[in-house]
């Protein structure tokens, strides 16, 4: 139970990666806050949860929006009165060459997966002491493919602002890690166009659950990583290389 009475606050959680994430934690003790844009999709969450013995509740937010993003934070801790735990997984892609690129699109991609991090660590970083913060990232700020550009500068860009805050804040204060999964079994790899046509390679024998990346982010989230700040753990099943 590493997330006994800890509060955690889990955002994309309604699916895939996210929605893995948050019910591993409600399962291992945790108070989950749960964001997403559908309730159904959310209540659906807490109610397996709750079904687990877990706490858990949902809140309706477009993580881009700063109001939104300080409301969600400010339940949790009117319900709990901390926050323990941060996990960054509300993400988008689009798939067209930089050229045919709308600004509309490009700033989309850029405050849901980018602005979205860093709205949620300002405002749960001065409610954190010895807490943990995981940004879930991506091989494609590694190696990436063609007509996914906004995608990767995002994760790139993530990756650079978990480095920045590590050295602002000590790993005794809060504790900011990403992970960078490769091919996972959700919705966002199957709708890509360019899996769909065969431009970026997937064998389906290389392709991870979203119970996988949930595995990892409890680890560097739980004090079992208390030495680990400011670093991407990769959990690819070791084929970056072949993306």
């Amino acid at each position: 139970m590493r997330f006994r009475d800890k509060v955690c606050i889990v955002t994309g959680a309604t699916s895939g990666i996210g929605r893995a994430t948050a019910e591993r934690m409600g399962e291992e003790g945790g108070k989950v806050l749960v964001i997403g844009r559908d309730e159904a999709d959310g209540q659906q969450v807490v109610h397996t949860i709750a079904g687990k013995g877990g706490e858990a509740r949902f809140v309706a937010a477009d993580v881009s929006d700063p109001e939104a993003v300080e409301s969600a934070v400010q339940q949790a801790v009117s319900a709990w009165g901390r926050v323990d735990v941060l996990v960054n997984n509300a993400a988008m892609m689009t798939f067209t060459p930089i050229v045919d690129l709308s600004l509309e699109d490009w700033d989309k991609v850029m405050n849901t997966n980018l602005r979205s991090v860093f709205l949620f660590c300002k405002y749960c970083i001065p409610h954190m002491q010895g807490g943990a913060i995981v940004n879930i990232s991506s091989v494609h700020a590694h190696e990436t493919t063609p007509n996914v550009i906004p995608y990767a500068t995002s994760k790139g860009g993530m990756e650079a602002f978990t480095q920045g805050v590590s050295q602002e804040y000590d790993r005794t204060r809060v504790r900011i890690n990403c992970i960078a999964p490769g091919a996972i079994d959700t919705p966002m790899l199957w709708d890509n166009p360019n899996v769909k046509n065969g431009q970026e390679k997937v064998d389906r024998a290389n392709v991870g659950q979203p119970e996988d990346i949930a595995s990892a982010v409890c680890y560097l989230a739980s004090d079992e990583a208390r030495f680990i700040h400011g670093t991407t753990l990769v959990v690819d099943g070791g084929t970056l290389k072949k993306l």
